[in-house]
C-alpha cells in the first residue's frame, strides 16, 4: 500500500483506538470472548500503532488468534489496494480548486499548523491544499512516529502479517470509503475544530502517550479514563460520526459471525467497545454475554 495513505489510515485508527473512556473496572486484557450457538467470537480492543520497543501483544491475543479460523478488522488491511487507497485520499482529501488551508482555518491557526509541521520536518506548503481533517491526521501521525510508534508494529499489522503467513482468511467490517467517509462528511467548522484539537494534543507529554499504551496493555480502566475521556466527550459530532454510527453498522456483521460454526477474532479500536453505544453494550442488549479474558 502507498506509504502515505497507509500512515494516514493508521494515524486515524490510533486516534480512535487510544481514546477509550475505559475498558471495565476489573479489566485483565483488552480481549473478550463471546459464545455463539456453535462458535466463539473473540472481540479485541486495539491500539493500532505501538512503540517499536514495546510491541509484543498481550497474551490473550495469542490465545484468541490461535483459536480462530478467521481474522476480521475494521478495514481489511490484507486486501487493501494501494492504488485505490492513494486515489481515494487524493480525491477526497484535497481542497477544491481556488481554496487553501490558510484561507479556511485563518491566520492564527495556520501559523500554529506551520510551526507544528516545521517542527516535525514537513514543509508547511505541502499541507496548504489538503482538507483540515487530513492535515490533522498527518501531523498526528508524524508526532507518533517521532515518539517511537511504529506503523508496522500495531495490533492489526502484526496480526494480518501473521494471517498471511498462516494462510488464515481476513476480512473487514467496512470499506475504505466507509472508514474515512465520516471525516469528509464533517462540517468545515468541525474539521477546523478537529485540527485545532489535534495541534493542542501534540503538546502532550511523550510520557503520557506511553502511559496510555501501558494502561491499554494492562487493562487499567481508571488510568485510561483519567488520561483520555475528555477528548471525544468534548466533541460529540466527531464521536457520533467516527464511533456510534460505525458501531451500529458493524453490529449486524458481528452477530452474523456469531451464527457461524467457526471461531473468529474481530479487532477494532478500543473506543468502539466501551461506553454508551459501545459494541459490548450493544451485544449485551441483544442477549450475548461477553466475558473478558485474562
Amino acid at each position: 500500500m502507498d506509504r502515505t495513505a497507509r500512515r494516514w489510515l493508521l494515524a486515524l485508527c490510533l486516534l480512535g483506538g487510544l481514546s477509550a473512556p475505559c475498558l471495565t473496572a476489573r479489566a485483565a486484557s483488552p480481549v473478550w470472548a463471546i459464545r455463539g450457538a456453535h462458535c466463539t467470537l473473540y472481540l479485541a480492543g486495539s491500539v493500532h500503532l505501538l512503540p517499536a520497543q514495546d510491541s509484543v501483544l498481550p497474551p490473550a491475543f495469542e490465545r484468541a488468534y490461535t483459536d480462530s479460523a478467521k481474522l476480521v478488522m475494521e478495514l481489511d488491511l490484507g486486501k487493501l489496494d494501494p492504488l485505490e487507497a492513494a486515489g481515494w485520499m487524493l480525491e477526497h482529501g484535497a481542497l477544491p480548486p481556488g481554496t487553501s488551508l490558510r484561507g479556511i482555518v485563518g491566520e492564527p491557526l495556520y501559523t500554529r499548523v506551520s510551526a507544528a509541521a516545521t517542527d516535525l520536518g514537513l514543509a508547511p506548503e505541502v499541507l496548504d491544499h489538503q482538507a483540515p481533517w487530513v492535515v490533522g491526521i498527518e501531523l498526528a501521525d508524524l508526532e507518533y512516529v517521532r515518539l517511537g510508534f511504529d506503523p508496522q508494529m500495531g495490533v492489526e499489522e502484526q496480526l494480518v502479517n501473521r494471517a498471511r503467513a498462516d494462510r488464515k482468511p481476513t476480512a473487514g467490517l467496512e470499506t475504505l470509503a466507509e472508514e474515512l467517509g465520516p471525516l469528509t462528511a464533517l462540517a468545515r467548522e468541525d474539521q477546523v475544530r478537529m485540527l485545532d484539537q489535534t495541534l493542542s494534543d501534540l503538546k502532550e507529554s511523550p510520557d503520557e502517550v506511553h502511559e496510555v499504551v501501558s494502561a491499554w496493555r494492562h487493562g487499567d480502566a481508571a488510568k485510561l479514563a483519567a488520561l483520555l475521556a475528555r477528548e471525544y466527550r468534548s466533541f460529540p459530532a466527531l464521536y457520533r460520526q467516527l464511533v456510534t454510527a460505525r458501531n451500529q453498522h458493524w453490529l449486524p456483521q458481528i452477530e452474523e459471525l456469531l451464527k457461524s460454526s467457526e471461531n473468529t477474532l474481530v479487532v477494532v479500536g478500543s473506543l468502539h467497545l466501551v461506553g454508551e453505544g459501545g459494541l459490548l453494550e450493544l451485544l449485551r442488549k441483544d442477549g450475548f454475554t461477553p466475558a473478558q479474558m485474562n
